[in-house]
């Protein structure tokens, strides 16, 4: 009977091992590319579309995708599922949503990967890309009038609110080195507009499964 126990007791533990390894796949990533419209995204489900497009083409299948993108009636962190999340690397940036929006999290410029598990430009690099889309507070809630129209606006209109995923910015404020909420966009929400200060329509993507 104990050798049955220790039998199965040793299979469950390499069952654990295997899930964990599965679980380390991609689940969290920098957009490689924007929608190429500002922040004209086709709104949150066109950006949601836009994760998984790229999840796929980088060979990680099998997973609900999300942008962390508030809108007028919903937050971001509501967007993005239960957590733990992986770069690309299989380098964990967050157990679940209130390290993600804490001192706890592991987003840098050498961890916020692309889908391809690239580093992305950020302050310093040519371009500098380091803008992410959020339309979000620090604790990952929405803030009014600063989602470019939910994510249909590609002009002079708008703001979008961003964060810097290098967290690094102008000077040493909890703003400029904030991954989600630094500052909003400045001459509306078109691709010009974005790239003026320092970012490309990018925004991250969160496995919700």
């Amino acid at each position: 009977m104990r050798k049955l126990l220790l039998v199965t007791a040793a299979a469950s533990l390499a069952a654990i091992g295997v899930a964990s390894s599965q679980d380390a796949t991609m689940s969290f990533f920098v957009t490689s590319v924007g929608s190429g419209k500002g922040a004209d995204l086709g709104g949150p489900a066109g950006a949601d579309a836009h994760c998984a497009s790229l999840a796929e083409a980088a060979g990680v299948t099998g997973k609900t995708w999300a942008a962390y993108l508030s809108t007028s009636t919903e937050d971001a962190r509501d967007r993005i599922g239960k957590g733990p999340w992986f770069n690309a690397k299989e380098v964990k940036i967050a157990d679940d949503v209130a390290s993600l929006h804490s001192d706890a999290n592991a987003i840098t410029k050498q961890t916020a990967l692309d889908e391809k598990g690239e580093v992305v430009n950020g302050r310093g690099d040519k371009p500098n890309r380091h803008d992410v889309l959020t339309g979000s507070t620090p604790d990952g809630t929405k803030i009014a009038d600063q989602t470019c129209g939910d994510w249909t606006l590609s002009g002079a209109e708008g703001a979008a609110m961003t964060g810097h995923h290098d967290r690094t910015g102008l000077d040493d404020s909890a703003a400029a080195k904030s991954w989600n909420s630094s500052h909003a966009s400045r001459g509306g929400c078109s691709q010009e507009a974005l790239k003026s200060t320092g970012g490309d329509g990018l925004f991250y993507c969160f496995a919700v499964n």
